[in-house]
Parts: structure tokens; sequence; C-alpha cells
């Protein structure tokens, strides 16, 4: 397999340029999505023993998607597939198909929160999405098939009907109403990002809820307002304001593709990130005491105190969705209380919902939630008052030069694992299970230092409790990659400017 093959691998998806930039050259291209369509066909069928697999394809609002789409359903059709065109749908929303529809497999045409020059193919079977090493199995077959064959029509599909009834109903279900307005009384603003998702907002006002105040909800594949990245903090600010402005009791934002989200309560205030862990994990700890929580490796030593208080267990991972459900999924084949597979990104996926990362899911639970505390006369916020956040954090994204950027930064982690435990009141977090996590004098004041699951990067997280803690922590850490010839430090060193151009104005 070539170079060019390899570099669309992306973890446990396809992913790589669809258009063509100044800098970048398109990657991804239909003759590519014909070859991997007829090679996923094959595996399909060479998996489940059939002779004719049921394979259903979406697409979120990209501009390149149709395009994409159509050569993906041309290459199943190549192989002999049934092939069930959604059109513009959810990535959750295709899993579901496997549960639902009775398809044996599905495939999504996305590339989540990437800039819209980007795009993507993600797979799923009814045992959830490919791993990586099916990835590299499926690259290697497409790099000798050709793109051409006798082409059958799909047959159409209007699945995201069927999603949308799914939700509706565990509504219904959860607050024991089976009139037309369970969410009478409650007003959300969602923020679809332009990406597939509007359609909640339809969904939600069906069901009784006010919805005005709503923004982004058509589908413009070049996200013109603003990415639609539950991390991104002009997304949210945006949401954040328009919670204000409308009024509202809360506020959902999704990813392009729906499979992440976050919240905003009522006074306009963020809930994401460990905040939102929080929120779904203290719901999920009422209703199954003693459980554990897996998360991924950049949660704060607030969110463990919390947890513990509430009766449950941290399980602190890896970074990477798949990863997160992987672990909570060997936890309960062990025998351990495990509901949730979370990362502060807003992936998050529910045992009760076959452990898919559905950012929908995740918002509709909530909602419900937020239904109850309005009718006891309360907010959803008063679930996580108690929990404790850091005065200070920064991340910080290096670049490794290396070829080999892996072996590289594998290197330099050796490294700073051995400074930091040498370095006087530092101590190597021994049940850390990623990278080099450092407690620096106090639980609360720790930094962790690791690869980027998908790019040449070496991640640096902090968090303090006490003014310039941070800027401690990275300066010390700055002494021990100085050295470092295959790392790129001028982020780190641009933050250290920033920090003393700070504490100089205070």
């Amino acid at each position: 397999m070539t170079e060019r093959w390899k570099r669309l691998k992306s973890g446990s998806d396809i992913r790589g340029v669809a258009v063509a930039e100044e800098n970048a050259q398109e990657e991804l291209t239909e003759d590519v999505g014909v070859s991997v369509g007829r090679a996923f066909a094959r595996w399909l069928g060479a998996r489940t023993g059939k002779a004719v697999v049921r394979i259903a394809v979406g697409r979120d609002s990209r501009v390149t998607g149709e395009a994409l789409e159509a050569a993906m359903m041309r290459g199943l059709s190549f192989e002999r597939a049934e092939v069930m065109h959604c059109g513009l749908c959810t990535t959750p929303a295709m899993f579901m198909t496997t549960v639902l529809a009775q398809c044996d497999g599905a495939v999504m045409v996305t590339a989540s929160h990437l800039p819209w020059q980007r795009n993507g193919y993600k797979f799923f079977t009814a045992e959830g999405g490919l791993e990586s090493g099916d990835i590299l199995t499926l690259l290697e077959a497409a790099s000798f098939l050709r793109p051409d064959g006798s082409e059958q029509p799909p047959t159409e599909m209007a699945f995201l009907d069927d999603y949308t009834a799914f939700l509706s109903q565990y509504v219904r279900t959860a607050l024991d109403d089976a009139g037309d307005a369970p969410l009478e009384g409650l007003h959300v603003v969602v923020d679809a990002g332009n990406g597939a998702g509007g359609f909640y907002a339809r969904m939600l006002k069906t069901l009784g809820a006010c919805v005005d105040g709503s923004q982004f909800l058509e589908p413009d594949g070049r996200f013109p307002n603003h990415i639609p990245n539950p991390e991104d903090a002009h997304a949210m600010e945006s949401l954040c304001a328009a919670v204000r402005s409308a009024g509202a009791d809360l506020g959902v934002i999704f990813d392009a593709d729906c499979d992440r989200a976050a919240l905003v309560d009522g006074e306009g205030r963020a809930i994401n990130r460990n905040r939102l862990i929080a929120l779904i994990s203290a719901v999920l700890l009422r209703e199954s005491p003693g459980a554990t929580i897996v998360t991924d490796s950049v949660v704060s030593a607030g969110l463990d105190d919390f947890l513990s208080a509430h009766g449950g267990t941290l399980h602190r991972f890896k970074r990477g969705y798949k990863n997160v459900i992987d672990e909570a999924r060997r936890l309960c084949g062990e025998g351990t209380d495990c509901p949730l597979a979370i990362e502060t990104s807003g992936h998050a996926a529910l045992r009760e919902n076959h452990f898919l990362d559905d950012g929908m899911y995740l918002a509709t639970r909530l909602i419900v939630e937020a239904v109850r505390c309005k009718r006891a006369g309360t907010t959803l916020c008063s679930l996580i008052a108690s929990l404790a956040e850091p005065r200070e954090a920064a991340e910080v994204r290096m670049t490794l030069r290396a070829a080999d950027f892996r072996a590289a930064g594998e290197a330099i982690l050796a490294h700073v694992e051995q400074a930091a435990a040498a370095r006087e009141g530092w101590a190597v977090d021994s049940g850390n299970r990623e990278g080099v996590r450092v407690l620096c004098g106090a639980k609360s004041e720790w930094c962790l230092l690791r690869l980027s699951v998908h790019d040449p990067l070496l991640v640096l997280n902090a968090e303090s409790d006490r003014c310039g803690g941070v800027a401690a922590m990275l300066r010390a850490l700055r002494e021990m990659l100085g050295g470092q010839s295959a790392l790129d430090i001028s982020a780190l060193d641009a933050r250290l400017t920033e920090n003393q151009e700070g504490e100089s104005n205070a």
C-alpha cells in the first residue's frame, strides 16, 4: 500500500483533503470512494458470510458530501450490495440502521468538526464502529481495486424519520407522558452549526418545547458561522449569547455529524468538557450507585472528587472516542458496572444505547432531566454545583518534526517521565494510562504530556488551583524539552511569553 493510501487512515476512520487547497492536494477523490466502497462490501460479505449485504449510506452537510456519498454507493453496488440511500443524516443514525432497519453495515460521509475542505468515511457493523486495524485492511484492499463496474441504483430510505421517532419515543417514555407535548414549558435553543442536526429543533418543537432563538439550523457545508465543534470557544460563546438573548432554559450544540454535543444553562454558562461529564455522571450514578465512569486522560482532578462524592469511580483512560468505548466494554465484560464512556470532546457513549457515541441521545437524556428539574423547582446546574474547577488551565500542542513521529514522541515521553520523577516535589502518576501525567505538589496541580491520537503532535495539558501554578509547570517542562530536536516547542514558548505579559499587566 502506497503512502497516498496510508495517509487516508485517521484512527478508526478514513479522512483526507476533499477540496484542493493552495498547500494541500486533493486526497479523498471520488475514485478513492468507489474503491473503498468495493473493499467495504467485500469485507462485510466475508465477515457476515452473506452473498448480498445490506448497507446504508448517509452524509453530513459538507460541500463534497453528495459526490463522495454517490461514489461510495457506486463502489458498494459494483460488489452487488443492497445499498440504502439515507442522504443528509447523522453518524449515530447511520449506526442505528443496523439496529432498527436490519442493515448489515453502514457508512457515514463526514469529517466531524474538521475544516470544510476535509471529508471522510465512518464505517459501522451491528457491533459498532470498525477498529483501526479494519481501516488498514480496507485501504490495503481498496488500493488494488479499480473504481469501475456494473452499477445498480440504490433504494431510498428516509431513515432520519425513524431515528427522530426513536428519540421522541424515549422522551415520552422517560417522562411517562404519551401526550403530544411532553416538553411543554421548556425553552431550548439549538445550534446545529450548519451541520446535519437542524432537524433536532423541529423534533423538540413537535414535542412541545419552545425553540425560539435557535440558530444555524440550515445545512451549509462551508460552516459560515462557526466551526461545528462543542469544544470550540467561539462556537460555545455564540450559543451562550443566544441562550441569554432568548431567555431560554437550555442550549444544545452539536458537531457537524451530531455524534458530539454540549449544553448551555439558562444563565448562559457553558456545560461542556468536565462539566458535561459531571452532569451526565450525576444522573447515571443516581440510577446505578457505585458505577464506574470511563473518561479520556485530560479530565480535571475535581471530576475525580466529584464522582467519588457521588459514590462513583473515575477510570481515566485515553483520548479517542473508540478507546474509551472499547475500555468501557472491556470493563463491563469483566463484571464492572460501567454505564458510560465519555471524552471531554463531547463524545459520550451510554451502555443503554449500545455504547454508541450519540450526541443527540446524550442531549435528549439531559433535556429529559432538565424537565424533571424544572418540575421540582431546580435546574440542571444544581446537579453539578459541587464540582470543583481549576483556577488555571492550559493546553499546548507541539509539532513533532521526525518522519517517524510516534517513535520520536515515545522517546521524548520517556525522557520527560525520567526527568519529572527526579524533580523535587513532582511525582509521576502511576495510575495514568496515556502519556506521562505528573502531580506537581498537589493532586489538583498536574500536567499531562501525550501523543495526539491522529496527528504528529505532543499535546500538553496543565491545571492548577493557584495563581501562577500553570506557568511554573510550563517553565519546568520547557527546561526538560529544550534539547529535543525532534520537537518544535515554539508553541510552548509563545504560551510562556503570553503568561509573562499577563503577569506584567496584572
